[in-house]
């Protein structure tokens, strides 16, 4: 299954994001999830892995496993390198061994103290708070982007962790419309608003923490994770699949775009076998009521103050 982006490119609606992904082990995971059938990966800059992902993905073609065409690489622009997109981007590139990307996102919606290009630390002052850069506006980021799609590097731009407000701004100066605004969403956080906001004017979402972190989120950020929720438990027992399995499929129906994690081929597995079921409406409603607007995934813990608020 797939989506088709207001660009015109599809975009599979199942992906594996490589976050916290790192050493030999990656090459031979993506690698195996080529395999299973994943042709979507979403990277990421400040991963610290985009050259693992690229001789991964190297290898992948020399096999013959796969044709670069028939892939979607997502990857981000970091914070430090708003004014210097072209830059970063090539960087990008350059690491994953590719000569355009299928996606380029912004990172997060703030432009901070710039480190070098491909230096992804969150450059914080003595005070232990980050290092915004003031001068740099999200709309001349913006336009930044633009300008990857009319040199060829980059097929679509899009979002990522932006609220209504600013996916609405974001629309007021686009000359390019995002493709994509990537956010957390997950039965324990929907955002309803936001998604339909971005569903109503053509932005395809896609759910980064799907599963709601898991175990990684909770002992990073000291957050709670739905795949212990009873009703969701309840809902994998009628039908027969895992509480990750229903949380994915949820997130397919609600005609958003997954991208869970995951180090082991099982898992991977599971997770890709999202398709041969549906969840009927009134399960569909049932999830709805255990939202608790919860955020896993909380970078204030580690930049000192809370782009949220």
């Amino acid at each position: 299954m797939a989506i088709i982006l207001n660009t015109g490119f599809v975009m599979p609606t199942v992906g594996l994001g490589v976050w916290r992904m790192g050493g030999r082990d990656i090459k031979h995971l993506i690698i195996d999830a080529i395999k299973i059938g994943y042709r979507h990966f979403d990277c990421a800059a400040h991963y610290k892995n985009e050259g693992e992902v690229g001789e991964a993905l190297a290898e992948a073609f020399q096999m013959g496993l796969v044709k670069r065409e028939e892939l979607f690489i997502t990857t981000k622009l970091w914070n430090s390198d708003h004014g210097h997109v072209l830059e970063a981007c090539k960087d990008s590139l350059n690491k994953l061994r590719l000569d355009y990307l299928d996606l380029y996102l912004v990172h997060f919606p703030v432009a901070t103290k710039h480190t070098g290009v491909g230096m992804t630390s969150s450059a914080k002052g003595d005070d232990g708070v980050l290092d915004v850069d003031t001068t740099i506006s999200l709309e001349t980021t913006w336009h930044a982007m633009e300008d990857l799609v009319s040199k060829g590097l980059v097929r679509s731009i899009g979002i990522s962790n932006y609220g209504n407000a600013l996916t609405r701004d974001c629309l007021a100066y686009a000359k390019v419309k995002p493709a994509v605004n990537q956010i957390e969403t997950h039965p324990y956080f929907q955002r309803d608003s936001l998604v339909k906001f971005c569903q109503k004017h053509g932005i395809c979402v896609t759910a980064h923490t799907p599963l709601g972190g898991s175990v990684a989120n909770t002992e990073m950020f000291g957050s709670v994770s739905c795949l212990e929720d009873p009703v969701l438990k309840g809902i994998a027992e009628k039908y027969k699949k895992t509480v990750a399995q229903i949380v994915l499929r949820w997130g397919i129906q609600r005609n958003t775009v997954v991208i869970p994690k995951s180090s082991k081929v099982e898992r991977l597995e599971e997770n890709f076998n999202v398709y041969g079921f549906k969840l009927s409406k009134e399960d569909m409603e049932l999830i709805k009521s255990v939202d608790r607007n919860h955020r896993t995934n909380q970078p204030a813990k580690f930049w000192g103050i809370d782009l949220y608020a």
